[in-house]
């Protein structure tokens, strides 16, 4: 079998299965963790963090960012720590907007979102533009399994970006020339790792702070630059049709990701609110967080409970 193929099936083929349960905990707060390495992460150290300063015990569970803010509306969740913008903007306009149930740090930490190649897909297969994608011919260089089309990862089931990104390829047409894959990260990141290795052209959804870019030399596809007018988006949750009425041929906007929090929990427990509003990760930080959990596998709980160990007068500062 060619390299190029199992580079995508060994993850396509794999299954990931996430579930939650058993009875809720007693205690003060409960922590909505994403499914990405830096929240995983983050949420934890917002976890011991709280617990080290404040003396207050949370308890983190994974869910995705509809279930993480319907429930900080109720005030059955208090914090999410990862709300990205301009992905969640339908959220925000819903609850911290309209509803008024949800409140955001201040603090952001800049990001930002596009689609990536390995180094060498870019200088020598000249794949350099995102126009390139609905090239067939450069499109088939990117086919594992012989359909003619070529397959690229465009993010996980339930990310707010994947649903923006087959928006994004529907525009720019290569909807027709690509397979637009959804899989858990970690299992796109080892196809990223083993088309790296082999050579095997490679275009993938991409964002910073993000390990990937340390790890590997990759570049983003230049395309046209953001423009508000052009850049129409409706999700999934908002409408059936939403596929056929967004429209976005252009770049992502700059993106920043705050954290998140009830306001009910704001009102409950206001010096968490003030220690979440203080905040400040930075990008540096967000990368080493996601390379400690997605390519030394550490734990994440055992990872924030050392972070938070070895940097007290951030948390003092967070705390005042």
């Amino acid at each position: 079998m060619p390299a190029a193929t199992w580079v995508w099936r060994i993850a396509v083929s794999a299954v990931f299965v996430a579930t939650s349960c058993g009875a809720a905990l007693s205690v003060d707060l409960l922590v909505a963790m994403p499914n990405w390495p830096s929240g995983q992460a983050a949420a934890n150290i917002i976890k011991y963090g709280i617990k080290e300063k404040l003396n207050l015990d949370a308890d983190v569970r994974e869910m995705g960012s509809m279930t993480a803010f319907a429930g900080m509306d109720s005030g059955e969740v208090d914090i999410y720590p990862e709300v990205w913008l301009p992905n969640l903007d339908s959220l925000v306009k819903k609850y911290v907007d309209g509803r008024k149930t949800v409140d955001l740090s201040s603090k952001g930490v800049p990001a930002t979102q596009g689609i990536c190649v390995t180094r060498e897909t870019a200088d020598k297969f000249g794949v350099k533009d995102i126009s390139d994608l609905a090239d067939p011919r450069k499109a088939a260089l990117f086919d594992t399994d012989g359909d003619g089309m070529g397959e690229m990862w465009i993010g996980a089931l339930g990310w707010s970006s994947t649903s923006i990104e087959k928006i994004r390829a529907k525009s720019y047409g290569y909807e027709k020339t690509m397979t637009l894959l959804q899989m858990p990260e970690d299992m796109a990141m080892a196809a990223v790792d083993a088309a790296a290795a082999t050579g095997q052209p490679m275009a993938f959804y991409c964002y910073t702070p993000h390990h990937m870019f340390k790890l590997h030399d990759i570049v983003q596809l230049t395309e046209p630059k953001y423009d508000p007018a052009k850049w129409h988006i409706v999700m999934p949750s908002d409408d059936p049709d939403w596929l056929t009425k967004s429209e976005a041929p252009v770049a992502w906007d700059a993106s920043h990701f705050y954290i998140g929090f009830a306001s009910s929990t704001a009102k409950r427990l206001p010096k968490v609110a003030a220690f979440l509003s203080h905040i400040d990760f930075t990008p540096e930080e967000v990368t080493e967080m996601s390379y400690a959990l997605q390519v030394d596998r550490q734990d994440p709980a055992k990872f924030a409970q050392a972070w938070v160990a070895m940097h007290q007068d951030r948390l003092n500062a967070w705390s005042k």
